[in-house]
């Protein structure tokens, strides 16, 4: 079974996030409300579409996922 896509971008999680993609992590941490245990890109892109105002632009999460992507091949 895959991992949730949460699960995979705590990895990127950093005190002093470098990129986009780890404050993204940060935040989606710190999001009480973020789909923890979701694997479904439109579930996922809908709630931060709706929800993720901490997120620069949505090409950060399409980045993000493609990575996700890639981890589970």
């Amino acid at each position: 079974m895959r991992k949730s896509f949460y699960h995979y971008l705590l990895k990127y999680r950093h005190p002093e996030p470098k990129d986009n993609i780890s404050k993204f992590a940060n935040d989606a941490f710190d999001d009480l409300s973020f789909p923890k245990h979701s694997a479904d890109y439109h579930e996922l892109s809908t709630y931060l579409e709706l929800n993720g105002q901490y997120l620069e632009s949505m090409t950060i999460f399409d980045e993000a996922w493609q990575l996700y992507l890639l981890s589970e091949e």
